[in-house]
């Protein structure tokens, strides 16, 4: 599968990549993994500063050639996707695809972890970020409101990448809040799926107790703590 074809643009601007590898702040003692390596631009100042770099990619091409350029002994580059599998590891360090940013989201939310820093398109910013009753607050919003704690570091141009795509993107900081399960996830989503229903009504459809007093409230009017307990089935 091309990784063009998951909506992604190779990052290529060294200030960018320098920009990553010091906002992470990796000690050298320090696991970092990598989801979509590209071409190994990043990989390979990573592997400079840890103890150990997994770095997963889902294009043959684009992983003989992460191959070819990261030639070191603490470097373990996996031709498989990342999402696919729960490594242990410190930080996280990415430019992901466009296409697997809600995966990313779920994804991150149940692994255990210290700290992320990732590139991610700057409307997927403002979906991930949006308060409850707004337009844009969505399952994948209160996932990530839930377990994590994200920090918007600057805007990153479209020179920046190879092919230039015609959205802007965004550095993040992450940092865990609180682990979810991949049932939880699923709840929420779940939910979601029901976002403009009345609360009672939804739960009643998902086949959820509901012992508070929603009223007229909509789904997506939930505070993401609110969301969090019902998905825990507690109420």
């Amino acid at each position: 599968m091309k990784r063009q074809r998951l909506g992604q643009h190779y990052l290529t601007d060294p200030e960018v990549v320098q920009k990553m590898v010091d906002a992470a702040r990796v000690r050298r003692e320090e696991t970092v993994v990598e989801i979509g390596t590209g071409e190994g631009v990043l990989t390979e100042r990573l592997a400079e500063q840890c103890a150990r770099l997994d770095g997963y990619e889902v294009d043959r091409d684009n992983y003989v050639k992460t191959l070819a350029r990261v030639r070191r002994a603490n470097a373990f580059i996996h031709l498989a996707d990342g999402f696919g599998e729960r490594p242990t590891f410190d930080v996280l360090v990415s430019s992901l695809p466009y296409s697997r940013s809600k995966d990313f989201v779920e994804w991150i939310s149940q692994v255990d972890y210290g700290r992320a820093v990732v590139l991610l398109q700057e409307d997927f910013v403002g979906k991930v970020t949006s308060p409850p009753g707004s337009r844009d607050y969505r399952a994948v919003s209160a996932i990530a409101q839930i377990s994590s704690e994200l920090k918007e570091l600057g805007r990153v141009g479209s020179s920046a990448f190879r092919p230039p795509p015609r959205v802007s993107s965004l550095l993040v900081a992450i940092r865990p809040k609180l682990r979810l399960t991949a049932e939880e996830v699923s709840s929420v989503n779940r939910l979601f799926s029901l976002r403009r229903r009345e609360v009672t009504s939804a739960l009643s459809r998902l086949g959820l107790r509901c012992e508070e007093t929603y009223g007229r409230r909509r789904v997506y009017s939930l505070a993401p703590a609110e969301v969090y307990r019902i998905c825990r089935g507690r109420h």
